[in-house]
C-alpha cells in the first residue's frame, strides 16, 4: 500500500461491539483485518500496522467521512457489497464521480453509527 501523511484515524462510537463486527466484514475486501481487539476499542490493519481504530469513549464522532484507498474498481465494488451485507446503508453505489476527476471511482456506505465510509480508486480501469 502507498503510505500517506496520516498515521491513523480513530472513530469514537456508541457501540464498539457492533462496529467491530461491521468493520471486520466491510473492510475485508480492502485487505484489512482486526489486529488489535480490546474491551472498548479495536484496531484494523491492511499491512500489519493498524491505521484505523474504533473507541467507545467520550462523545461519538459521527457523522465523519473516511475514505479507504482501493487498488481497483472491482475492489471498490466488493467493499460496497460487503459493507451492505454487514448491515451498512447504501450512501452512493459504486461508480465514476467525474465531479472529482475523470477516473475517480468510489462507493459510499453509512456504518451503524452514521459515518460515511468510502472505498475509492483513482486508477483508470
Amino acid at each position: 500500500r502507498m503510505s500517506g501523511v496520516i498515521d491513523h484515524v480513530t472513530l469514537n462510537v456508541r457501540d464498539v461491539e457492533a462496529s467491530k463486527v461491521f468493520y471486520a466484514e466491510a473492510l475485508r475486501p480492502l485487505g484489512y483485518e482486526l489486529t488489535m481487539d480490546f474491551v472498548e476499542g479495536a484496531g484494523y490493519a491492511a499491512d500489519g500496522k493498524p491505521d484505523f481504530f474504533l473507541a467507545q469513549r467520550g462523545e461519538p464522532s459521527a457523522p465523519v467521512h473516511v475514505a479507504f484507498h482501493s487498488p481497483d474498481r472491482k475492489t471498490v465494488d466488493a467493499f460496497h457489497a460487503a459493507a451492505l451485507a454487514a448491515g451498512g446503508t447504501d450512501n452512493g453505489p459504486p461508480g465514476i464521480r467525474r465531479v472529482y476527476h475523470e477516473y475517480y471511482y468510489g462507493a459510499y456506505v453509512l456504518d451503524p453509527e452514521g459515518n460515511n465510509i468510502e472505498a475509492v480508486t483513482h486508477e483508470p480501469e
